[in-house]
């Protein structure tokens, strides 16, 4: 698949990254039905059958349930052809969210990725927003703790997966990348993808199918027709899907390059 830059990030992306939120939890979801979870024999073929498609990045947290482990598990031994995104902040357990942006616990949370992931540095992670934006980076230990983190080397690039273009926007100065929900009802984030490429930085869209309720192919087309947009992440446990989508996604980024 054809690549694009990240930002200032040094990596290049496929314009249609995986999602890994299904592999790992089903509940407290916000999808418009359930699902079950995959076993681990069909989350392994389904993560190789995702790089055997040639899509080079893998987004996933650890408020994902299972995941991260879980991708650790089944494509550890291949880390070399994906790019890896996590996060620090939020953790589920026992059916509800708990989230905790001290220095304390975003380092034992990037140790904990470390060793589930079975890697020896985390190509990306991003703050988990509760969606209050700004008191996350104004008045915790998260931007701080994450920026002593690359400097260490047990993180390549940090950034912010927020909720608010306020938020986003205030990201900005520090980030490497950031994440953020836009789609063909929801282009609240439009300019600040615009200001994040006038400073180098990554733009990685989340819920552009909009949790599923939006025709794939039309929402594929719109999140990247957006100049500044390096890679939407889907996710789903259909590969025939997941390929169309990327055939989609590679006819885009062709008319539009």
């Amino acid at each position: 698949m054809v690549r694009q830059r990240l930002g200032k990030t040094g990596f290049s992306v496929t314009p249609i990254g995986f999602g890994a939120f299904k592999i790992g939890r089903n509940t407290g979801i916000k999808y418009p039905s359930g699902y079950d979870l995959p076993d681990p024999d069909q989350v392994g073929r389904l993560l190789n059958a995702v790089l055997d498609l040639g899509i080079n990045y893998i987004d996933t947290a650890p408020a994902y349930g299972l995941s991260e482990e879980r991708i650790g598990s089944a494509v550890a031994h291949r880390r070399n052809e994906y790019v890896l995104s996590t996060k620090i902040g939020e953790t589920f357990e026992g059916g509800r969210s708990t989230y905790d942006y001290s220095a304390k616990a975003v380092r034992a949370s990037v140790v904990r990725s470390l060793q589930r992931l079975r890697t020896d540095a985390l190509d990306i992670v991003l703050i988990h927003s509760n969606g209050d934006d700004l008191n996350i980076l104004n008045q915790t230990d998260a931007v701080s703790t994450l920026h002593a983190l690359r400097s260490e080397g047990y993180v390549r690039a940090i950034g912010m997966s927020g909720k608010t273009p306020e938020g986003t926007a205030a990201a900005l100065s520090w980030a490497d990348v950031v994440m953020v929900q836009y789609h063909l009802d929801d282009r609240e984030h439009e300019s600040v993808i615009q200001e994040a490429t006038e400073k180098n930085v990554g733009v990685v869209v989340k819920k552009g199918l909009a949790s599923g309720t939006l025709d794939p192919a039309d929402a594929i087309r719109f999140v990247l027709g957006n100049p500044g947009v390096a890679s939407l992440v889907v996710g789903g446990f259909n590969i025939e899907h997941l390929r169309d989508n990327a055939q989609v996604a590679e006819a885009v980024r062709g008319e539009r390059d």
